[in-house]
């Protein structure tokens, strides 16, 4: 049986502290290194923290390995006393007489090839309907796709789920994404039970990086439970998944009465009583008598002298 004395144990237990306290300032200086790179703030903001986490964990290795080297050893010794290393007594080995060695090796002559790949494609009758023109950059990012039934101001979720209740609803996709370029071809694919049921295919126009969503609100009967799955798509490249489940039974779509056509009476004339005339009276000659203005004679006045 393999043994192990207190100076070996104590020897060993300084060396693991010693390479732990390297690795944790290595790994937090790199850290602090790859977040000036990041073009998000809280994602910078987040490295940082756990980078200067690692250097300080590692400061403190430092002086823990100083300490078992030179303190741990006379510490156990005041709780256990030395003792004399035991000598193995040799014993007697049955050597085997005879040993079986195989004469026959099978060979595997077939080869499970996988036939189907795991990556998404987009389908040839979406992308036959494709209007961009400007090719996607293989740079582009897309984070893991996050489920809820509504997102803030800020496009991000309130309270995400893995698993919805009929009714669903509404219901948003959201991602950050990065180095995306305008023009491009962005497509959302929704399956249920690997059946496509939604799908949305536009130009992209939402600039390079930042934070938006995809989202379905079929009516409440389309809501069927099963397993769903979001693929994203740039172009024919996928770059991002997401999963979620919808629980219970779809409700019932409601009847909606049909509108039949109803004759509006219109407006009934009312008869009124027309005259008639009896008799027209013919117009009878009328004689006007005209006087005829007679000529009177007026002298001239005399002159008076």
């Amino acid at each position: 049986m393999f043994q192990v004395d207190i100076h070996s144990t104590v020897l060993t237990a300084a060396i693991i502290t010693g390479v732990a306290a390297v690795i944790a300032l290595v790994i937090g200086i790199r850290h602090l290194f790859k977040s000036r790179n990041v073009p998000f703030y809280k994602k910078r903001h987040d490295r940082m923290v756990r980078g200067w986490r690692l250097i300080f964990l590692a400061v403190l290795l430092v002086p823990l390995t100083w300490v078992i080297m030179n303190y741990s050893e006379p510490v156990v010794y005041r709780f256990i006393s030395p003792s004399p290393t035991a000598t193995q007594t040799p014993t007697i080995t049955i050597t085997p007489s005879i040993t079986l060695t195989p004469s026959i090796t099978l060979t595997p002559t077939i080869t499970d090839t996988p036939s189907i790949t795991s990556t998404p494609s987009m389908p040839n009758e979406i992308a036959d309907d494709f209007e961009a023109e400007v090719t996607p950059s293989p740079d582009a990012v897309f984070s893991v796709i996050i489920f809820s039934q509504s997102v803030d101001e800020m496009l991000q979720p309130i309270e995400p789920a893995a698993e919805f209740e009929n009714p669903v609803g509404q219901l948003y996709g959201t991602f950050s994404y990065n180095n995306m370029s305008n023009g491009v071809q962005y497509s959302a694919l929704w399956y249920r039970n690997g059946e496509l049921v939604y799908y949305e295919s536009s130009i992209w126009e939402s600039g390079s990086g930042g934070y938006g969503y995809t989202d379905w609100d079929p009516p409440s009967d389309q809501w069927l439970p099963g397993n769903y799955e979001v693929q994203i798509f740039v172009g024919m490249e996928w770059k991002s998944s997401g999963f979620f489940t919808v629980i219970g039974e779809a409700p019932s779509p409601t009847a909606t009465p049909t509108p039949t056509q109803t004759f509006t009476p219109s407006r009934t004339p009312t008869r009124t009583s027309t005259v008639t005339p009896s008799q027209t009276l013919w117009p009878t000659q009328t004689i006007t008598i005209t006087p005829t203005p007679t000529i009177t004679r007026t002298s001239r006045p005399t002159p008076t002298e």
